[in-house]
């Protein structure tokens, strides 16, 4: 594969912009595959989520997320790039070729009907990488031979076909044609659809539109299973019938969960508002409703379905149950039930850190619940509340990787 250069560095920049709180949105204006299209993306985004989850452009697709694998290879202004590694916000006025502006099944680019013919794909998922990769390497170097190809190559990885066939196929294509590839055969104007994260307008959509995603009249859970079951006992010091008045007031109780505020007061018990969760460097801020499901003042016990979403893509819903009892020495036993959706970039976590997340901030909740409950109020979490929610989460997985290594240490002495 050709060196990649730098398509931001070498395009006219426009004026700079002021600047842009991690939780805000930055509207640019990009041509993809021949369409206008206008995004509104959070400045941490980068360029190949906005493709997939804004503009449903899901031939990109993402393996390393580190510019190692090449899968993730678009052209951007003419040279190839690899789209983990671009922030959308650097692409503001580029004119950008994704694997999708290539070719149609009806209208197949020589490269697609070669990869075809040589059978040049398995699984297919470095495929749309490849033919990217291909593309820049046979227009800027025609004349390529088929003993530098493994070399020129070299930048996108592939684990199922030995690169034979990838490698015939290139090479029968730099044959046929040895003056240059052919352009790219399905760059037009067309509607950019999303895939429910919004945020995004091709033709006909209007610009800024805010995300349906993120706009819920009722809540809806997923039928599956959940990413996370988080359940959180913690012992109050204020009596149960203090700790159910907080419960029992929405408003307050969403101003104890850790960076959440009610919006919205909804009918039918639902209430609009948002949440924001920091973990280090990363920080997301869902836009979403809670809707009361169960309120039994007897039993001490509230349920409610939340669900929301954020610019960049990702989403959450829960099923969470709040119930409290008397405890030891006229305090309250406090039990947070949830099963925990994620899809999106959130889920790449992973189970086990978004099972770690939740659980700290339910026990911030409680100690806040506890706090409201003797108060009345509720007293904002700082950016230490924030850290020790990091560096809890980070001293349990470590912790967890540590046993898990040490149980597979043992097994293998006791082998004989």
């Amino acid at each position: 594969m050709t060196a990649l250069s730098d398509p931001v560095s070498s395009r006219t920049h426009p004026a700079p912009r002021e600047r842009v709180a991690a939780d805000e949105t930055v509207e640019i204006a990009m041509t993809v595959n021949g369409t206008e299209a206008t995004v509104a993306v959070p400045p941490r985004a980068h360029l190949a989520d906005v493709l997939r989850e804004q503009l449903g452009l899901t031939g990109t697709h993402l393996g390393c997320e580190h510019g190692v694998c090449g899968m993730c290879t678009i052209m951007v202004d003419g040279q190839a790039a690899r789209a983990c590694l671009l922030f959308a916000v650097q692409c503001e006025g580029a004119d950008i070729v994704t694997v999708e502006g290539l070719g149609t099944p009806d209208d197949q680019h020589p490269l697609q009907r070669a990869f075809s013919a040589h059978h040049g794909l398995q699984c297919g998922f470095c495929t749309p990488g490849m033919l990217m990769s291909s593309y820049d390497l046979l227009r800027s170097t025609p004349d390529v031979t088929a003993e530098e190809l493994p070399e020129q190559m070299s930048g996108v990885l592939c684990r199922c076909t030995g690169y034979r066939g990838i490698l015939a196929a290139v090479d029968d294509v730099a044959q046929t044609y040895p003056d240059g590839v052919p352009g790219p055969k399905a760059c037009g104007h067309r509607t950019l659809v999303g895939r429910g994260s919004g945020g995004g307008s091709g033709a006909g959509a209007p610009a800024g539109e805010i995300p349906a995603a993120a706009l819920p009249e009722q809540v809806e859970l997923p039928s599956g299973p959940p990413s996370a079951v988080v359940e959180v006992t913690s012992t109050l010091r204020s009596p149960v019938d203090r700790v159910w008045t907080v419960l029992n007031d929405f408003d307050l109780l969403a101003r104890c969960l850790p960076g959440a505020r009610l919006t919205e007061v909804l009918d039918g018990d639902r209430y609009r508002g948002r949440a924001t969760v920091a973990l280090g460097p990363v920080k997301l801020s869902f836009d979403g409703l809670a809707q009361v499901v169960e309120r039994d003042p007897a039993a001490h016990r509230l349920r409610f379905h939340a669900q929301g979403a954020d610019a960049g893509g990702s989403a959450t819903r829960a099923d969470v149950v709040l119930a409290a009892e008397s405890g030891p020495d006229g305090g309250t036993v406090l039990t947070a039930h949830a099963d925990v959706h994620l899809t999106g970039r959130v889920a790449q976590f992973g189970r086990a850190l978004a099972g770690d997340v939740s659980r700290r901030m339910f026990e911030q909740f409680a100690a806040s619940v506890d706090e409201a409950a003797e108060t009345g109020s509720v007293t904002a979490p700082g950016r230490g509340a924030q850290l020790r929610l990091l560096l809890g989460t980070a001293r349990d997985t470590v912790g967890a990787l540590a046993r898990r290594g040490l149980g597979r240490l043992r097994a293998r002495l006791r082998r004989p």
